[in-house]
């Protein structure tokens, strides 16, 4: 009788290892559909069947929940940025007036035409760069958009790599679910065991 118990404990352990591992499998295989006429169904691993819909719903949720494009464009056009903008134009545009002056004329006037543009760069100038961004986002944010981006990706990713880099991220604790079944398996053996012992 224990030998039978140790048997169906086996048995049981044996079933739910390989179960688990055939539940893991099917996560990526197989990549393409397989009907089974017999039965009348279609087998196909889990992502490579639901993938749009998987793709699409990361998508969304990285827009809407992670990062969003209004949060990428204010890290881009902070005050730094548009200091640093303003003081490029501002030195070019000082540059090629002042080469483009007239030999002749004087340098206390080219210095105070010089002074006189810097003066009103300085002035209009964070008005201007305000009202650019404004109208940089607003037709950006209606031609970007980073969910149909990330899903755009994530549809063109190769599935065999994808497999990869999952099985790779998550060995150890794949190995852990193979190794849970077993162990779940072979208790229920113990159980089936034990009760056909009392019972028979």
């Amino acid at each position: 009788m224990i030998y039978k118990i140790l048997f169906s404990v086996f048995i049981g352990g044996a079933i739910g290892w390989v179960t688990n591992v055939l539940a893991i499998k099917m996560l990526f295989r197989p990549l393409n559909p397989i009907n089974i006429p017999i039965l009348g169904i279609e087998i196909q691993g889990l992502l490579p069947k639901r993938r749009s819909e998987m793709a699409a719903s990361i998508g969304q949720t990285v827009e809407l929940e992670l990062i969003n494009f209004k949060e990428i464009f204010e890290k881009l056009v902070n005050d730094n940025n548009t200091d640093r903008i303003i003081t490029i134009v501002k030195d070019k545009i000082s540059r090629n007036i002042y080469e483009k002056m007239p030999s002749l004329v004087p340098q206390i006037i080219k210095n105070a035409v010089l002074q006189y543009i810097e003066e009103q760069i300085d002035r209009e100038a964070p008005n201007i760069m305000a009202g650019l961004i404004n109208e940089i986002y607003e037709k950006t944010s209606n031609e970007i958009k980073i969910g149909e981006m990330i899903e755009e990706k994530i549809n063109a990713f190769d599935l065999i790599k994808i497999e990869e880099i999952t099985l790779k991220i998550a060995q150890r604790e794949l190995k852990h679910i193979e190794v849970l079944g077993g162990v779940l398996g072979a208790i229920i053996g113990l159980l089936q065991g034990i009760l056909l012992f009392i019972f028979i």
